[in-house]
Order: C-alpha cells, then sequence, then structure tokens
C-alpha cells in the first residue's frame, strides 16, 4: 500500500514561491509517473504537473506552464513542486499522487495534502 506525505505549503504572497515534497512509501513508487493535484474551495481537484521515472519528461497544466517545476529524487522516494511566481489562483490544498494516461490518478488513497494560500 502506497502512503504519500505532503509538505511544504503555506502562506505566500502574489510573485512569491513555495517548495513542496511529497514523500512515497512502498514499491509502488518504482518506476511510476507522479506527479502533483490541487483542489481549491469549491472546485473539483485538477492535475498541476507529472514527472517520468527518469525525471527528463514533464508535463504541466497550463495554469502553471512556466511558473512551476516538478522534480524528483527516486533515492528517496521524493517528488518536488517548485512554485514561483505564485497567484492567487494557486490557493488550494495540494496533493501528490501517480498518474495515468488523461493526467488521473494511479492511487485510489492520498495523502494528507498541504496547503498552499496566496495572497494579493
Amino acid at each position: 500500500q502506497v502512503q504519500l506525505v505532503e509538505s511544504g505549503g503555506g502562506l505566500a504572497q502574489a510573485g512569491g514561491s513555495l517548495r513542496l515534497s511529497c514523500a512515497a512509501s512502498g514499491r509502488t513508487f518504482d518506476h511510476a509517473v507522479m506527479g502533483w493535484f490541487r483542489q481549491a474551495p469549491g472546485k473539483e481537484r485538477e492535475f498541476v504537473a507529472a514527472i517520468y521515472w527518469s525525471g527528463d519528461t514533464t508535463y504541466y497544466a497550463d495554469s502553471v506552464k512556466g511558473r512551476f517545476t516538478i522534480s524528483r529524487d527516486n533515492a528517496k522516494n521524493t517528488v518536488y513542486l517548485q512554485m514561483n511566481s505564485l497567484k492567487p489562483e494557486d490557493t488550494a490544498v495540494y496533493y501528490c499522487n501517480g498518474v495515468v494516461r488523461g493526467n488521473v490518478p494511479l492511487f485510489d488513497s492520498w495523502g494528507p495534502g498541504t496547503q498552499v494560500t496566496v495572497s494579493s
């Protein structure tokens, strides 16, 4: 069973930066495409970014492209999300998960998420 624990969220001003981390346990991390999702109040959870096992292929939602960078450290079973030029509309709870075709979450279970709040 995979366990995912997100951290690094907080309060930032518009234009600021935050770096999120996701620690994953279990063999399911091996060779999995990993990614980040977010859920804003009153909205459905949406895909943000994903990274292949090798780390050399990444892709992003249009809303964060050019501002966010996803990376991973396979030795530490950890995925990161560097968020720059933050906007108030980035306010959400951020979650990590595996990603499959269609930017759909791989695992049924979710971690607690980490809250990101961006003030204008």
